[in-house]
This record gives C-alpha cells, sequence and structure tokens, in this order.
C-alpha cells in the first residue's frame, strides 16, 4: 500500500518561556502538498498540563483547537502561511514546532498514532483509561474526523445561549447544514439514566431557543452505548430502556456506537456539499 507523504507540527503549552517547561497539548497534521486537509487534535486528557499550575484554563484550550481548526479553513494557505496563521492564533503559553515529515497509511490513522507517540503516551492511557461518557464522546469524535468532517463542527456548544444564563450543560458538537441545526451528545447509561435525565429536560428548552435565536429546527442527537455492553443485570437493562425512553419521549434522537460511521457519513456529504 502507498503511504502518503505528511507534515506535522506539535502544539506545546509553554506556561513559563524563561524555564523552558513545556508539555505536548496537540498535534497539526497535512498531506504533504494539500494543506487543505489538515487535521488538527488537542489532549482530552489535561492531568498533565495541569502540573504547571491550579490556574489553567482548559475551556480556552478546548476553544482554542476549534478556532485555529476554523481560522485555518476561512483564510486559506494561499494568502498567509501556516506558521504565521497559527502563531498569530495562539496564545503566549501556547507555542508550535518547527515542522516534521511522517509517512502515513492515511490521515486518521497517523493522527492516532502521533497523538499516542507525542501528546498522550500508552503509560498514561493505561493509568487514565478512559470510560462512560468519555469513553462515547472519544469514539463520536474519531468517527467524525474519519470522515473529515471534525473541524468543520463546533465543538462544546453552550446551552445557555439558548436556554437562560448558568445553564451548565454543553453539547459535544454539532453543525448545520441548511435549516436544521444537527447537535450530538454523548450519554453513558452504564450506572445511572442522570445525564439521560438532563437532557432529556433540556431538550425542548434548547429546541425552541434555537428556533428563536438562529431561525432553525433542531435534531438533537444521544450517543449511547449498545444495549449489550450494559450486561445482563435486569436492574441495568431497566435504568438503560428508562435513559432511552426518557429522551425520546422528549424527542432526542437515540442511536448507538454502532450507528456512528452512518452519522459521519451523513455529515460528510451535507457539509460538502
Amino acid at each position: 500500500m502507498e503511504r502518503l507523504e505528511c507534515e506535522f507540527f506539535l502544539i506545546r503549552y509553554v506556561p513559563d518561556a524563561v524555564r523552558g517547561e513545556f508539555t505536548n497539548i496537540g498535534v497539526l497534521l497535512r498531506e504533504a502538498g494539500r494543506p487543505g486537509d489538515a487535521l488538527i487534535r488537542f489532549t482530552r486528557n489535561w492531568s498533565r498540563t495541569e502540573c504547571f499550575g491550579s490556574d489553567l484554563d482548559t475551556e480556552m484550550l478546548e476553544g482554542l483547537e476549534t478556532e485555529i481548526g476554523e481560522r485555518l479553513r476561512e483564510v486559506g494557505y494561499e494568502q498567509r502561511s501556516m506558521l504565521d496563521l497559527l502563531r498569530d492564533t495562539m496564545s503566549n503559553a501556547v507555542q508550535i514546532t518547527p515542522v516534521r515529515a511522517c509517512l502515513a497509511e492515511s490521515l486518521p490513522a497517523e493522527m492516532d498514532q502521533l497523538m499516542r507517540m507525542y501528546v498522550d503516551p500508552v503509560r498514561q492511557a493505561k493509568t487514565v483509561r478512559m470510560s462512560g461518557r468519555a469513553a462515547l464522546a472519544g469514539t463520536m469524535r474519531r468517527e467524525f474526523e474519519r470522515a473529515g468532517v471534525w473541524g468543520m463542527m463546533r465543538k462544546r456548544i453552550a446551552a445557555a445561549q439558548y436556554t437562560r444564563s448558568g445553564d451548565p450543560l454543553k453539547i459535544d458538537c454539532g453543525y448545520r447544514p441548511n435549516g436544521t441545526i444537527r447537535m450530538f451528545q454523548a450519554v453513558s447509561l452504564k450506572g445511572d439514566a442522570e445525564a439521560a435525565k438532563v437532557l432529556a429536560y433540556s431538550a425542548s428548552r434548547i429546541r425552541d431557543g434555537v428556533e428563536r435565536l438562529e431561525g432553525a429546527k433542531l435534531e438533537l442527537t444521544a450517543i449511547v452505548e449498545q444495549v449489550r455492553s450494559v450486561g445482563e443485570d435486569e436492574d441495568a437493562i431497566d435504568r438503560y430502556r428508562y435513559g432511552v425512553g426518557s429522551m425520546e419521549e422528549q424527542g432526542v434522537r437515540v442511536l448507538t456506537t454502532a450507528d456512528l460511521q452512518r452519522v459521519a457519513e451523513t455529515a460528510k456529504r451535507e457539509l460538502r456539499l
């Protein structure tokens, strides 16, 4: 199989430039000669970064990932160099390394490998193993990345802008292909159904806010585990069914991880019309 010639940059958090301490927090990867298909990904485990101080603004860093992706698409590579663009977008505490070369079977697969090598080492993953909602959200993100649309989507959408000030709920991601806004939320039904109840309670308020503020219909989708993953315990199965039923009663579309590839392919078609 012919491998792709690629280039990548490491993105680093450098809280004190004088001391020179840093930790890698992300990767930007592109195929050489085809920068328009660049992928960017930041870590979702900030434990190493938080060792530098308790005042770390993880929401700012996560928002930076979205901003960089948006500006890379909007500005275009012909108008400005990638390095100048990234340096203008990043804060003083976030820096980018010089470009490095690599060979890849595909951009998504190489991104996974680079993240394991430089950002989220295997030894860390073994001690901080994702489960529940985090695992669902990670699976959802990987499918959208494989379809090449993750960078085109809104992330961590604050429900407060549609409901009322102080609402802490944030929807994982979404996009607007036409007169309908599609939002997706990972909801784990292992253990209890509290997250399902929260989303069910919020669904109508978010829907009304979207229609009022953006003049669009909302399709809100919950991504849950497949029922067999909760085991054979009758109480666990009952909680699973209760959670699914609670969301569907409030107009939330419920899909499982088995549906994610199809969902991502639909997003690919709709966002690249």
